[in-house]
């Protein structure tokens, strides 16, 4: 894709986003970084405003969008249709969500909703937005940054599984759904990435940790284990070229693993007895091991290797 593209990021404050926006606008293209926190947008601009001097580069035009505010979603689309002369986005890429740690039987409800709200439903209201110009043109491309818990489900982290399989599910149908109208829509799935994700997740363990909580002990080794996890755990570069290769080159991938070492993580998991999978995502996020279940008041468990 030549430069000068219209290239919107949801997310694009931090992390993942926030490298992936300063590279496009670094490559040559219209860069609208959306994003809910004004001061953060504004560090953005400043940050690509001076890695761009002396190079060849684009645009970095922040947006002030909150993907659950149907309001937010409406405005941004009307910015793009001025800023683009009613031609609409040659790429959208959803990259906005955020995690929500904790054992799923005590997560609040009210929580648990946000996080839907803006990992599934803000997504797909993105998507719903800036599509239909794409689909008129016969032409664009979105791109939505899911992760490898898409493809895998861990211990501790069921919500956010959950969600970012559903992005993974959405991806693939619209992939197929919206092909015949020239759109293609690619999925990046990255796997542990240092941005702070690690010591949010484990502030967000805090109140399970409390004596009277079920889950205190099974939490005890959850901090070695998350430090052991991140320590070989790369910034947000490798993730941010995965993203500016799946929103810029001719014939992108399907979907897009990074680091690439992470295709042997999930094949691996995906491979194994559910017994030894389980068992091995239990280590990997700290938990104890199971060492029998008892059996259900009032049965009779019978002789080993009796009955189905």
């Amino acid at each position: 894709m030549p430069p000068g593209q219209s290239i919107l990021i949801t997310g694009a404050t931090s992390g993942i986003g926030r490298d992936a926006a300063l590279r496009l606008a670094r490559a040559g293209h219209l860069v609208l970084a959306g994003g809910r926190r004004p001061d953060a947008l504004a560090a953005l601009a400043r940050d690509a405003q001076g890695r761009g001097r002396g190079r060849a580069r684009g645009l970095l035009e922040p947006v002030t969008l909150d993907v659950t505010d149907p309001a937010s979603v409406a405005a941004a689309r009307a910015l793009v249709e001025r800023r683009t002369g009613g031609r609409g986005l040659d790429v959208l890429v959803n990259n906005a969500g955020y995690a929500l740690p904790g054992p799923l039987e005590a997560l609040a409800e009210r929580d648990l909703r946000e996080l839907f709200d803006t990992n599934v439903f803000g997504l797909l209201a993105v998507t719903r937005a800036f599509v239909p110009a794409m689909r008129e043109r016969g032409q664009g491309r979105v791109v939505n940054v899911g992760s490898i818990m898409g493809r895998v489900a861990m211990p501790l982290l069921g919500a956010y599984n959950a969600t970012k399989h559903a992005v993974a599910a959405m991806t693939e149908t619209l992939r197929m759904e919206l092909a015949p109208f020239g759109i293609t829509v690619v999925l990046v799935q990255p796997g542990a990435v240092r941005t702070g994700f690690a010591s949010r997740a484990l502030a967000g363990l805090a109140p399970y940790r409390d004596p009277a909580s079920p889950y205190a002990v099974a939490l005890a080794g959850t901090d070695d284990a998350w430090a052991r996890v991140y320590r070989f755990a790369s910034g947000p570069a490798p993730a941010g070229r995965a993203v500016v290769r799946a929103a810029t080159t001719a014939r992108p991938a399907a979907r897009y693993v990074v680091p690439a070492r992470n295709r042997l993580v999930v094949a691996a998991l995906v491979a194994l007895p559910t017994s030894a999978a389980d068992a091995t995502k239990r280590r990997i996020m700290g938990l104890p091991p199971v060492h029998g279940r008892p059996s259900p008041p009032g049965s009779d468990a019978g002789p080993p290797g009796g009955g189905r």
